[in-house]
């Protein structure tokens, strides 16, 4: 049977890989050890930031729509007689 042969079966078969102390230490990828956010922790610091930009258009629209209002119209035309 071969090593690669096992299907989705995670850690069997592979080539064995000696883990080295950032690993251990919960190191990713990208070589920063501790300190970095977890995927999840992105995800939710993302959402927050667009939950803000959109609170802010939403208020700067209110803004714009209530001045229209105190101008006589939204239209932006004047009336004929």
């Amino acid at each position: 049977m071969s090593r690669g042969g096992a299907g989705n079966m995670l850690g069997v078969g592979g080539t064995r890989q000696h883990l080295g102390r950032k690993a251990l230490r919960g190191g990713r990828r990208d070589g920063r050890v501790g300190g970095g956010l977890d995927p999840q922790a992105q995800k939710r610091e993302l959402l927050r930031k667009l939950q803000e930009q959109r609170k802010e258009q939403q208020k700067q629209q209110e803004e714009r729509e209530d001045r229209e209002d105190r101008d006589g119209g939204g239209s932006g035309q004047e009336s004929r007689p």
